[in-house]
């Protein structure tokens, strides 16, 4: 049994992971901006805390006495870039201090190369908001890149596409390296809760290392 911190508890992918790491049989702290909203992910296995991701403070008094951190924070009233980034500085910072070294973040799949060289968001003819957003990922992607060894980290990138969030859990994926998976480029359908099984996948058996990696049906 592992005890995990979920930054971005409150969401689609964050509940997943939530869900999946306590069926486990995980200790899940499960990090929101505003508890009141989300009561309803305490219970058994989960403690339910305030937090931000972007604060480094936060950051390493949470996750003291954790064994590894998920994020799947996400915010859309401050620009992408400024989030991530700093998200990402605070996660790396925070960690450190609290000495937990496994770090699986949510990425996004318009970071991955549709062609040798060429990020999915940089492909002709894709929209201007979308890319913006991506570039977020991607210059959060940098700082982890640039980070010392200290936190073995990963980012997960499912398909560019709306994730299924009702689809049941099948506990079948395919990981690959930084490129689309064959059928992951929208043909094929995804689901949150599969997603969350190779979360906890790579908190339990971390088989990818210090990357971007694609994650697929």
């Amino acid at each position: 049994m592992s005890r995990i911190v979920v930054f971005g508890a409150g969401g689609r992918a964050g509940r997943r992971a939530v869900s999946e790491a306590v069926t486990r049989g995980h200790q899940v702290t499960a990090v929101v901006r505003d508890p009141a909203k989300y009561r309803q992910l305490a219970g058994d296995g989960v403690s339910l805390v305030a937090g931000d991701v972007t604060r480094a403070d936060d950051v390493a008094e949470i996750a003291t006495g954790h064994d590894a951190v998920i994020n799947a924070a996400v915010r859309l009233d401050i620009p992408s870039e400024e989030f991530f980034v700093s998200g990402t500085h605070a996660l790396l910072n925070g960690l450190g201090r609290a000495g937990v070294g496994r770090l699986v973040l949510i990425g996004i799949g318009t970071t991955l190369e549709a062609a040798p060289g060429v990020m999915v968001h940089d492909a002709p003819g894709f929209p201007e908001e979308g890319r913006v957003f991506s570039l977020g990922h991607a210059a959060a992607l940098a700082v982890l890149r640039e980070a010392g060894p200290e936190i073995d980290w990963l980012v997960l990138a499912p398909p560019p596409i709306f994730l299924d969030d009702a689809a049941p859990r099948s506990g079948r994926y395919r990981i690959g390296g930084g490129r689309l998976l064959p059928g992951g480029d929208g043909t094929a359908s995804f689901s949150y809760a599969d997603l969350a099984v190779a979360l906890i996948d790579e908190i339990e058996t971390p088989k990818h290392h210090r990357t971007l990696a694609a994650v697929a049906a």
